[in-house]
């Protein structure tokens, strides 16, 4: 059965057939189209409506638009406004489907994707992909949503406050997470770290009546965040180290390829392996496991899925890199960066035993507003009760961070992360751990794509 009919479409937007056709799929990215698709002519840099003849081309079925194109087509007067009504139509279409939503100033995407695993290993199940997390992504990810579908996990995400609401609404979960809240996109918040908590809370907006909310118990705004919760009608259970937390985290013991976690789930003792050896993955895999528990999978997949989860690419995963008189190690967390993430990253990084050096090369952490170099600078104490041996920095705001460094752990400097690749290739040596972590904006995977350049030479880049 396909995943929309043109009918269907059109009755789903109030659109007009042009052609008839059926696809399978939703697409807004000529680059990504797959055979059977949807194009969904978006505005954008540049007019979607430029790229329905390579769609078609690339394997497209059919088009939305909003002016006459080539093709079978339905017709909108606006397209963003019918992908949103498209994504409504598949939740409405499909009652049946449990629905969770995750969102956090840290780990949203990591977490959504183990409890994706979960969701697979138990049926049908459906989720976002990438950080599809905003006004687009999320309405696309339900508009992707086939109509036999049992479970689905959605990513929420947002930069300003107001955001959230909205995608809450089209989804309407039955289980909401929030990983955590911190100074992360503070910029936008005059109110600062309490005005990143209100528009995390806003998540509850679309929750369905009896849901679940489950809320990290160790985070400053706990309170603030089960409150409104609660006020929305929805039941509360928590995950940290504290004895009264639904998910109580004991202990976590990182080893040389995996971790072991200690945990009690509702009172009940497990001991599990992971392949993630960040310190952060003992609280996310708590988290995971009571979003898998309200979409009703069972314990036995819950657990064998967190031990199958392997790192996302940027977000920890690890590789070996050849050199010629041996290896190091590179831990690629290039995708995003905040004060949190750093201190946990850093903490891991210190409790990995290695033969050689622990060095991690930082690019800067945006929209911290003008308490930015501030928290640059502060990443120094974190550093040092790591252990860290060598630190190389790249931008503006990790000039901060530099200058508060001791003369014994500095690496090298530069303007940015394409300046400091080549110091940081020149530096690395076999049995070294080497760390890259950045905001994405800061291009810190300039300096990751520079150390994988180096596996199997014969000498270092210069």
């Amino acid at each position: 059965m396909s995943l929309w009919t043109a009918g269907e479409i059109a009755q789903a937007t109030g659109g007009q057939v042009v052609g008839d056709f059926a696809v399978d799929g939703v697409s807004i990215d000529t680059r990504s189209i797959e055979q059977g698709d949807l194009f969904v002519a978006l505005a954008g840099v540049r007019d979607g409506h430029e790229f329905v003849a390579p769609a078609l081309a690339k394997g497209a079925t059919g088009s939305l638009a909003s002016q006459a194109v080539e093709g079978p087509h339905v017709l909108v007067e606006d397209t963003f406004k019918a992908l949103e009504k498209l994504g409504e139509a598949a939740r409405v279409r499909a009652p049946q489907v449990r629905r969770g939503a995750v969102t956090g100033s840290v780990g949203k995407t990591s977490v959504t994707q183990a409890v994706r695993a979960g969701l697979m290993l138990a049926g049908k199940a459906h989720s976002s992909v990438k950080s599809y997390n905003n006004h687009i992504g999320v309405p696309l990810t339900l508009a992707r949503m086939p109509r036999d579908t049992e479970r689905a996990i959605f990513e929420i995400g947002m930069n300003h406050a107001d955001e959230i609401t909205p995608l809450s609404r089209f989804v309407r979960p039955h289980a909401v997470a929030i990983t955590t809240v911190g100074a992360v996109h503070v910029e936008n918040f005059p109110d600062g770290e309490i005005g990143v908590a209100r528009a995390k809370a806003e998540i509850f907006d679309g929750i369905e009546p009896g849901g679940v909310a489950i809320l990290n118990a160790d985070n400053a705004w706990f309170d603030l965040l089960s409150d409104a919760a609660r006020k929305a009608g929805a039941k509360v259970l928590s995950f940290g180290a504290g004895e009264t937390c639904d998910a109580r985290l004991i202990d976590f013991q990182p080893q040389a390829d995996h971790a072991v976690v200690q945990a009690r789930l509702h009172g009940k003792a497990l001991d599990f392996p992971i392949l993630q050896k960040g310190f952060h993955w003992g609280p996310n895999s708590m988290a995971v496991l009571l979003m898998l528990e309200a979409l009703d999978v069972s314990l036995g997949d819950s657990l064998a899925a967190l031990g199958a989860f392997e790192p996302l690419e940027g977000r920890g995963a690890e590789k070996a890199i050849s050199l010629p008189d041996g290896a190091f190690t590179l831990i690629d967390e290039s995708y995003n960066a905040n004060p949190i993430s750093m201190t946990a990253a850093f903490k891991s990084l210190g409790a990995r035993k290695t033969s050689g050096r622990r060095i991690v090369a930082l690019t800067d952490m945006l929209e911290l507003g003008e308490g930015g170099p501030g928290y640059h600078a502060g990443l120094a104490q974190p550093l040092d009760a790591a252990g860290i041996d060598l630190v190389f920095c790249a931008g503006p705001l990790m000039k901060s961070l530099w200058d508060a460094l001791p003369s014994t752990r500095r690496g090298g400097y530069a303007e940015s992360a394409a300046e400091l690749a080549p110091q940081v290739t020149q530096a690395v040596e076999p049995g070294d751990l080497v760390m890259v972590k950045g905001s994405n904006g800061s291009k810190a995977g300039a300096v990751t794509a520079a150390l994988l350049a180096l596996d199997g030479r014969s000498g270092k880049a210069g």
